[in-house]
């Protein structure tokens, strides 16, 4: 069991379910995502999935690409956006950081590298949803050289025979995408598929060798309610970042807090 899948498994023998949240760094400032997320951190969220933003970020809605374009107004590295969370991960040993990113700017810094600096500042976890499993071997390599874990995606209309090579070859934890299309949206009644969200997530965990976050369209207590049992984690993006903007910091926590009461 990876170190990250581990983390899960303490941390579920205290709760039902796990939160992770979003943020996009350098927005609306460099300074403030930094703040934000250490608010988080605070308030004892499990994970934040921090996502290093870039010009074509073609899974995230509208909320997320504006904030990536505003961010990306700024001059941004990958190495300093490593250093900040280097301190953020020594501050606050209970949670964990994973980066989100796409495969442009991280294939320009070194698949290799990332991976190092990764282990180095203890991040355990990489997404990279533009770049499929077929083409990672090195990748791959990487990131078991450093014990990294490659978090894969799966989606509902993910063809069966791929969904299943996914479930079964995902360490760290499988971020299993709860509708099609993009983040932000809420529709969680299956409309776009053949089955319900909850068949989708019960065929999944009958080949998944990892634990599996849900994420992509949560917005209700009552939608992450009806995960336990289901999955491991539940992932706040979009529904987070709009009342950010919505309210500040104040706003967000209010949602965060209505989402996970018992944080």
């Amino acid at each position: 069991m990876s170190q990250l899948a581990n983390f899960i498994q303490q941390k579920r023998q205290q709760k039902p379910i796990l939160s992770m949240t979003h943020v996009v760094y350098g927005y609306p400032t460099l300074q403030d995502s930094l703040d934000w997320i250490t608010r988080l951190l605070e308030e004892g969220v499990d994970f934040i999935e921090v996502q290093f933003p870039f010009s074509d970020p073609v899974a995230d809605g509208p909320s997320i690409v504006a904030a990536c374009h505003k961010a990306l107004e700024q001059t941004l590295s990958v190495e300093t956006f490593l250093t900040d969370m280097e301190k953020l991960t020594h501050a606050f040993p209970n949670s964990r950081i994973v980066l989100m990113s796409y495969l442009n700017p991280m294939y320009r810094y070194g698949l290799d590298k990332l991976a190092k600096r990764a282990a180095e500042i203890n991040m355990p976890g990489l997404i990279l949803p533009d770049l499929p499993i077929e083409l990672a071997n090195d990748y791959i390599s990487a990131c078991e050289a450093n014990q990294i874990d490659p978090i894969w995606l799966v989606t509902p209309v993910t063809p069966k025979e791929r969904l299943e090579m996914l479930a079964s070859q995902a360490s760290g934890f499988l971020y299993c995408v709860a509708r099609s299309g993009v983040t932000g949206h809420s529709d969680h009644e299956g409309k776009n598929t053949d089955y319900s969200v909850d068949e989708y997530l019960a065929h999944i965990k009958k080949y998944a060798n990892a634990p599996m976050g849900v994420g992509f369209g949560l917005r209700e207590r009552s939608q992450i309610e009806a995960l336990i049992g289901k999955a491991d984690i539940a992932i706040i993006g979009s529904a987070l970042l709009d009342a950010y903007n919505h309210g500040g910091q104040n706003e967000g926590i209010a949602l965060l807090r209505s989402l996970f009461p018992n944080q």
